[in-house]
């Protein structure tokens, strides 16, 4: 019997999943049939309870999901991998003794699709602060109204999830809520045209005056750092979700640097290539990255399966986490692009879309520079001002 990722995510589907991503990347179209045959197969139900018909996986099973996925079909893995983060939210959440999310997890076991709307131009405050107003109306409903970005599964989601500042009274705060889709004021602008990932079709959101009610309103935070268990969940589910996409990446990276020397034809000194110094000092190098994240990936997700405690150092080990995974995918798959020869610089090739594709991980959030001052502020401290 294969492990849990091996038999959620069969040979024969991840073969039809990658002999799709081409089609899609070409035309810049969401990954529509990849999304019906995960949604079939429960994909969407990884973090349920399995009496809602889910996997009751815990985070080390689904990240190994998630790289298996992203090895065959990157922007398909990164599309789901939004809906994914939300149901990981509710379920540490519940680890945390905190149920108060557990209708995420009840939703998605009754099929709707949950997406990030969290994203804002010009918002480097991530989820600290935001540019969209939040207005209370009567009865504890509130109007939405400004712009999200990279908003993954446009095409198909039925709730998104918004936050937005309020000012109206005492101290201004963070309010978020569900958007249900088909809510008057919301506009899905056809703005996705990227160099890579483009079968998530993650198009800009206009939120022109939208009313979420009460009941869809779950949480009013203060603006800046604070330590409410949803902020945690949120960074916690991201950034190792995201991790799991571009380690995915690295695997098959890896695996086509290995093949690609093998399948070359030797030079005119008649010397296989798989057996040139250089050659094998690059498929050397690139092994050794890809042995390093493996372990740290692996390790955090463990980590936050058992529930180990690292305080104050959890911030800083996320966003490790996320600017590793981002940047030795990278270095993975230009490692194997050199490996490639000629063939990999046509645009039909494999390795040529990867190149695009991993390029999406740098417009993640945490940037390097923002992952560099939440690192140095967990084992410095505040910087100082004089």
């Amino acid at each position: 019997m294969g492990s849990p990722a091996e038999e959620i995510l069969p040979d024969d589907l991840l073969n039809r999943f990658r002999t799709r991503a081409p089609d899609y990347d070409a035309r810049n179209v969401f990954c529509h049939e990849d999304f019906d045959d995960l949604a079939s197969r429960g994909y969407l139900r990884l973090f349920c309870a399995e009496d809602d018909g889910g996997a009751a996986l815990g985070m080390a099973e689904a990240v190994a999901c998630q790289r298996r996925l992203a090895a065959a079909a990157p922007a398909t893995a990164l599309a789901v991998n939004m809906h994914l983060v939300w149901t990981a939210v509710a379920r540490l959440h519940e680890k945390l003794g905190d149920p108060s999310l557990g209708f995420i997890l009840k939703e998605a076991a009754e099929g709707e699709v949950f997406a990030f709307g969290l994203s804002e131009p010009g918002n480097d405050a991530v989820l600290f602060d935001s540019i969209t107003i939040a207005e209370r109306e009567v009865g504890g409903a509130y109007k939405f109204t400004g712009t999200k970005i990279f908003t993954s599964l446009s095409p198909v989601w039925t709730r998104l999830g918004v936050f937005g500042k309020s000012e109206g009274g005492g101290e201004p705060q963070l309010v978020h809520g569900f958007i249900t889709r088909g809510s008057t004021g919301v506009e899905i602008l056809a703005d996705w045209n990227t160099v890579g990932m483009r079968a998530t079709q993650s198009h800009t959101t206009r939120l022109n005056g939208v009313v979420i009610p009460s009941e869809r309103i779950f949480r009013h935070l203060p603006v800046g750092p604070n330590r409410d268990p949803f902020v945690f969940a949120v960074f916690a589910a991201f950034e190792t979700l995201i991790s799991a996409v571009y380690a995915g990446i690295a695997d098959r990276a890896l695996e086509l640097a290995v093949q690609a020397p093998l399948a070359r034809t030797p030079g005119m000194d008649g010397v296989p290539v798989a057996s040139r110094p250089a050659i094998r000092m690059t498929v050397a190098e690139a092994a050794m990255k890809w042995e390093a994240l493996d372990a740290h990936l692996r390790l955090l997700a463990a980590d936050l399966d058992d529930g180990v405690d690292h305080e104050d150092q959890w911030f800083a080990k996320l966003v490790s986490l996320k600017t590793h995974a981002t940047g030795a995918a990278r270095e993975l798959v230009d490692a194997a692009v050199s490996l490639s020869g000629g063939r990999g610089y046509f645009t039909e090739s494999e390795i040529s879309r990867l190149s695009r594709d991993v390029t999406a991980g740098t417009f993640h959030p945490s940037t390097v520079e923002s992952a560099r001052r939440t690192v140095a502020n967990a084992w410095l401290g505040p910087e100082q001002q004089i």
